[in-house]
C-alpha cells in the first residue's frame, strides 16, 4: 500500500521504515533459504555432474591435489559464505584416501563461513564395521574345534577386540564440521545411531521395483531371494511390494576355516529368482548362491546390489557364474566394471540424491523418496 502524508518530510521517513521492513524480511528468508553450493570429490565425479545437471545449476569449482609425500590438499575455488554447501564423496576407490578429502572438504567449508555443510555420502564408507562380531566363541562346538585349530581360535578371540569403525568416520566427519549427511542403503540402518547429527539414509528399493517391472517380463513367476540372513528384512520388504513369495540362504559353517555349505529356506522351482542384498564385494556369497538357486530348480538367476563394490576376483566370477544380469546402482563407479563384464547393468539414482538435497535446502520432507521415484 502506498505511503501517503501531508508532510513530505514524514512520508519519506514512512518509506524508509517501508523498506527497511521488507529488506529485513527478505534478509530473514535469506538467512533461512541461503544459496546452494554443490561440490565433488574426486571419488565420483559423474554422479555429482548428474545431480547439479538435475538440480540445473553448476558444480562448485574445486582443486584437489596431492603433495609430493601424498599429502591431500583441497582448494576451494569460490565463496562460500552464508551458502548452503553440499559435498558429493563416494566411500570407493582409494577410500582412505577419498575420506580424508571429503573430511578436508567439509573442513574448509566450514572454517570459510559456509551457513551449513552437508555431506552426500552414497556409499558409506566402513559401514561393515559396525559392530564386534563374536567374542570368544561363544558356541560350544566352535569351541572345540578352536582347540584344534590355533589359527581359528586366534580369529575367533580377537573379534572380541575389533574396533567399531563405522562409528569412528561417523566422530571424524561430525569433528569435521559436518551438519547433515545423506547415504543409501546402509549396511546397518543402525549407524545412524553412530551420529548426533541428521542423517537421511536413502533407499534404493524404489529405482530396484522400477527396473524389475520394466526388464523382467515374468516378474509376477519370480521370488526374491535374500543371499544370508541378515537381508531377509530387505528381501521381504521388496516381495510385499511385488506382492511375490521370499525365501533366503542360510549359511551353515560345518568345520573351522571351511567354505560354509548353502541351506536354501523357500521353494524356487520353476521360478526367476531375484537375489537383493546391499553390497558385493569378491561375490563369493552372490555366486554361490546362484549355483545353489539353480540347484533347486530356478529357471533364471538375477542379482541387485546398491554398492557394487567388485573388487578382487569379483568380475571373472560374474563371468563365470549363471547371471543372466547382475544390477547395481551408481552409487559406485561402475563405467570399467561394465567395460569388463557384459552381465552388469547400472541403475541410475543421480535422481534421488538431487531430489534429495533440493527437499533438504528448501526445507521439505525427504520421505517421499523412501517408496517413489522422482522423475
Amino acid at each position: 500500500m502506498p505511503v501517503r502524508s501531508a508532510n513530505p518530510i514524514r512520508a519519506r521517513s514512512l518509506i524508509r521504515d517501508n523498506l527497511e521492513k521488507q529488506a529485513g524480511c527478505l534478509n530473514l528468508i535469506h538467512s533461512r533459504m541461503p544459496n546452494i553450493k554443490v561440490f565433488s570429490g574426486t571419488s565420483h565425479p559423474d554422479l555429482a555432474q548428474r545431480i547439479v545437471d538435475r538440480l540445473g545449476i553448476d558444480l562448485g569449482k574445486v582443486v584437489t591435489k596431492k603433495f609430493s609425500n601424498l599429502e591431500t590438499c583441497v582448494e576451494i575455488g569460490e565463496s562460500v559464505r552464508g551458502e548452503d554447501v553440499y559435498i558429493v564423496q563416494s566411500g570407493s576407490g582409494e577410500i582412505n584416501d577419498n575420506l580424508m578429502e571429503l573430511l578436508i572438504m567439509i573442513n574448509a567449508c566450514k572454517i570459510a563461513s559456509a551457513s551449513r555443510v552437508t555431506a552426500v555420502i552414497p556409499c558409506f564408507p566402513y559401514a561393515r564395521q559396525d559392530k564386534k562380531d563374536k567374542a570368544g566363541g561363544e558356541d560350544k562346538e566352535e569351541n572345540k574345534l578352536a582347540k584344534k585349530n590355533y589359527d581359528w581360535k586366534f580369529r575367533v578371540n580377537a573379534q572380541s577386540r575389533a574396533p567399531i569403525s563405522a562409528k569412528l568416520v561417523a566422530n571424524m566427519l561430525s569433528v569435521a564440521g559436518a551438519d547433515h549427511i545423506i547415504t543409501m542403503d546402509l549396511h546397518a540402518s543402525q549407524i545412524q545411531g553412530f551420529f548426533d547429527i541428521p542423517v537421511d539414509n536413502l533407499y534404493a528399493e524404489p529405482a530396484v521395483l522400477k527396473w524389475i517391472k520394466e526388464n523382467i517380463p515374468e516378474w509376477k513367476n519370480s521370488i526374491i531371494v535374500s543371499p544370508d540372513a541378515g537381508g531377509a528384512k530387505r528381501v521381504t520388504s521388496i516381495a510385499d511390494r511385488l506382492n511375490v513369495e521370499f525365501a533366503l540362504i542360510h549359511k551353515e559353517r560345518k568345520k573351522a576355516n571351511e567354505v560354509a555349505s548353502m541351506v536354501l529356506v523357500g521353494d524356487v522351482k520353476d521360478k526367476i529368482a531375484i537375489l537383493v542384498d546391499d553390497m558385493a564385494d569378491t561375490c563369493g556369497t552372490i555366486v554361490h548362491a546362484a549355483d545353489r538357486l539353480v540347484e533347486a530348480g530356478a529357471t533364471k538367476v538375477y542379482a541387485i546390489l546398491t554398492h557394487g563394490i567388485f573388487s578382487g576376483p569379483a568380475i571373472s566370477r560374474i563371468n563365470n557364474a549363471c547371471f543372466e544380469a547382475v544390477v547395481v546402482t551408481n552409487t559406485i563407479p561402475q563405467d570399467g566394471h561394465m567395460r569388463d563384464c557384459p552381465k552388469i547393468q547400472c541403475i541410475d539414482v543421480s535422481m534421488m540424491f538431487a531430489e534429495a538435497v533440493r527437499r533438504t535446502h528448501n526445507g521439505e520432507s525427504v520421505s517421499y523418496l523412501f517408496s517413489n521415484v522422482p522423475y
